[in-house]
């Protein structure tokens, strides 16, 4: 089996695990990853996570050129910014996750910092997550606003629509935005509480100890 079709299953199988845990709906959601020669392989338009066939991801070659596979998801500016904004990308998830989607409708988010430091692991795996205004799906405005991030930031959040975290390969971004979904229910189940968060000198140490990128 070669490494692109170890990469195609791989994408097929984590897209449907977290299709089957209502992380993502209906035909909801995009990844893509970069193959091998530098290429990609995308969630084709209109498809489910939970029926993702591995022989049908559209394939594009180095030079961004749809070579194989049916036609790629509406959402291609979005993951094409982050592969042109950040050189450690090796995939980019987005999904329309239920209670991330809740935080972002939240009055009080801080657009620059999405999640409130409630646990260590969204600082470790996805720095701080920014918040972009909402726009229509498919928007190529998108893309120019993750540019306009400047590589700065692995993960945003789609207001009103839904994440997008890009990771060092597809299992870390899937992890990823794992963690951005579980912290977001975390801020919903304790918003209205007294939640003791972590402090500055905790997340400077995690920080630091974990090498994680914070863009101040």
């Amino acid at each position: 089996m070669t490494e692109e079709t170890l990469l195609r299953e791989q994408i097929c199988l984590l897209a449907k695990s977290l299709f089957d845990r209502g992380l993502t709906g209906g035909s909801t959601g995009n990844i893509s990853a970069r193959t091998p020669d530098g290429g990609l392989l995308v969630s084709p338009t209109g498809t489910s996570f939970g029926r993702l066939d591995p022989g049908r991801l559209s394939r594009f070659d180095v030079n961004r050129n749809l070579i194989g596979g049916d036609s790629p998801t509406k959402e291609m500016p979005l993951h094409m910014a982050f592969y042109e904004t950040r050189s450690t990308a090796g995939a980019v998830v987005h999904l329309h996750s239920c209670h991330s989607v809740a935080w972002s409708l939240m009055p009080q988010v801080d657009e620059d910092n999405f999640l409130p430091p409630l646990t260590p692991y969204a600082i470790m795996k996805l720095g701080k997550v920014k918040m972009l205004p909402y726009y229509r799906p498919g928007d190529p405005a998108m893309g120019d606003a993750v540019r306009g991030l400047a590589g700065k930031r692995s993960a945003v959040m789609l207001a009103n629509h839904g994440p997008v975290v890009a990771g060092k390969d597809v299992e870390a971004a899937c992890n990823a935005i794992e963690e951005l979904e579980d912290t977001a229910r975390l801020a919903i189940l304790m918003r209205g509480h007294d939640a003791r968060m972590l402090t500055d000198q905790q997340i400077k140490q995690l920080i630091t100890h974990f090498d994680v990128e914070w863009d101040e």
